[in-house]
């Protein structure tokens, strides 16, 4: 009781199961990723000559309006929070689907072929960056 009385959040008595330690703190970092997640939701970002809206979930480049699914969406919105950061397809699988959902991997490559696609047609051909061997990153999102 003391450590709830210093401020913690939970704790686990011993013995404990490895499997409880687990889903305690997969509970705990899914509360403070969600947290986060919360307090960037909302605006306009704009990256180069991209810009996402996240309230009204539409997409731009060079001013001109792109159409994507909801999951190709949430994966741009995945990259474009960190955008020098290099996602994995299982990181990117996990933000994109809210940890629901196990799909392959392949999945993820078939959404971002999807994506590269789409924007290249709007005249940007290098939205996603492949990091061979790691993952993807967002990529300088300029006019070709």
């Amino acid at each position: 009781i003391l450590g709830l009385e210093m401020g913690g959040d939970d704790y686990v008595t011993k013995p404990f199961s490895p499997r409880e330690l687990l889903a305690r703190v997969k509970a705990i970092l899914k509360r403070t990723h969600t947290e986060k997640s919360e307090d960037r939701d909302g605006g306009e970002e704009i990256h180069g000559a991209f810009m996402i809206d996240r309230e009204s979930r539409h997409v731009r480049f060079g001013g001109q309006p792109v159409e994507l699914t909801a999951l190709e969406f949430n994966i741009m919105a995945v990259l474009m929070r960190q955008r020098r950061r290099v996602f994995s397809r299982d990181q990117i699988m996990q933000a994109a689907y809210d940890g629901n959902i196990h799909v392959s991997d392949r999945t993820i490559d078939s959404h971002i072929r999807n994506i590269r696609a789409k924007l290249a047609k709007a005249g940007c051909p290098s939205v996603i960056d492949t990091v061979h061997g790691v993952g993807f990153r967002l990529g300088s999102c300029e006019p070709a």
